[in-house]
């Protein structure tokens, strides 16, 4: 029971500092082509995008060593060898994804230290996509086999890629937010500018999360309903469900009614309420994406088969 609970929050690290990886690379990419002074936060970025890395890459090994110690059935973590860990990295599938994964943060750690006065996010974007998608290989998207399989994994990565985009673009909207004018006085402007580009990209990416979280759902549990008020799993996969339905009418709600307002407020030059506006709907929607990703790290250690049309 310990070792679950470990898993979950390993498993929850991970989701957060690799979907923030990959979701602030992809953020720059397309925020810098909306406005050059983005350009003018590089290092508030570098920073960011570094913790994850390296974060990533401690909470990989650490998820490493409970998934060899489940796997060798070895009663404490001291029994585990070099042999061991071996066996299970170069023995499995999720051991060979997780070897990648390994490679492509690594690669990310060198691009963010060697970025200097120019920050590399296309080459983020790319090798942190990589890292993210060896994510799907321990889920449930390795349950199947063949074709179905290759169907499941392909729709998994897909989800990650898109969730990750969101949860990056929340977390650098919140990094402006917090910016107080006085020292960034170009972070609201940029923070309304990318914030309301980012409506068209936002919708990309739900339509998505929503295409490939149906998929998933019918590849794990099939075209039933039944449980989903009451086994855990189901429960839980309910919240999840909730709680991501919060998020599109929050998300609708700033694109139509918060946008104009904080355009209004920057036109009469009144950054400090700009800012607070787009601060509290930031924070509550970052805090509705931190819960949803919690759902999905316990969700990831129970098993679906309960759901099941019999």
């Amino acid at each position: 029971m310990a070792d679950d609970g470990l898993n979950i929050a390993l498993r929850f690290g991970l989701y957060v500092s690799m979907a923030a990886l990959f979701g602030v690379a992809v953020f720059g990419l397309y925020a810098l082509r909306l406005t050059v002074k983005f350009a003018y936060f590089d290092r508030q970025y570098t920073i960011l995008t570094a913790a994850a890395a390296i974060l990533s890459l401690i909470l990989s090994i650490a998820s490493m060593l409970v998934m060899a110690k489940a796997m060798s059935g070895a009663e404490s973590y001291s029994e585990l060898s070099i042999h061991i860990l071996g066996m299970v990295i170069t023995g499995t599938d999720m051991g060979l994804a997780w070897a990648l994964r390994i490679v492509a943060l690594l690669a990310c750690v060198i691009i963010v230290a060697s970025s200097g006065a120019r920050f590399h996010y296309g080459w983020l974007a790319a090798f942190s996509a990589l890292a993210l998608a060896t994510l799907a290989w321990s889920g449930h998207a390795a349950m199947n086999d063949g074709v179905q399989g290759m169907i499941h994994l392909v729709s998994d990565i897909a989800h990650l890629f898109a969730a990750g985009a969101w949860v990056g673009a929340l977390f650098s909207f919140v990094m402006l937010a917090l910016m107080k004018p006085r020292f960034y006085p170009d972070a609201a402007e940029v923070l309304s500018k990318t914030s309301n580009g980012f409506a068209h990209f936002g919708t990309v990416i739900v339509a998505t999360l929503m295409t490939t979280g149906i998929a998933n759902y019918l590849l794990i549990v099939g075209p039933s309903i039944k449980g989903l008020i009451t086994t855990q799993y189901g429960i839980l996969l309910s919240l999840k469900l909730a709680l991501f339905t919060g998020m599109l009418a929050l998300a609708a709600a700033n694109r139509f009614f918060l946008g104009p307002r904080v355009e209004i407020a920057l036109q009469a030059g009144n950054q400090l309420k700009a800012v607070s506006l787009l601060r509290r709907a930031m924070l509550t929607e970052t805090a509705l994406v931190v819960l949803v990703i919690a759902c999905v790290a316990w969700l990831g250690v129970l098993s679906p088969t309960q759901l099941r049309p019999v």
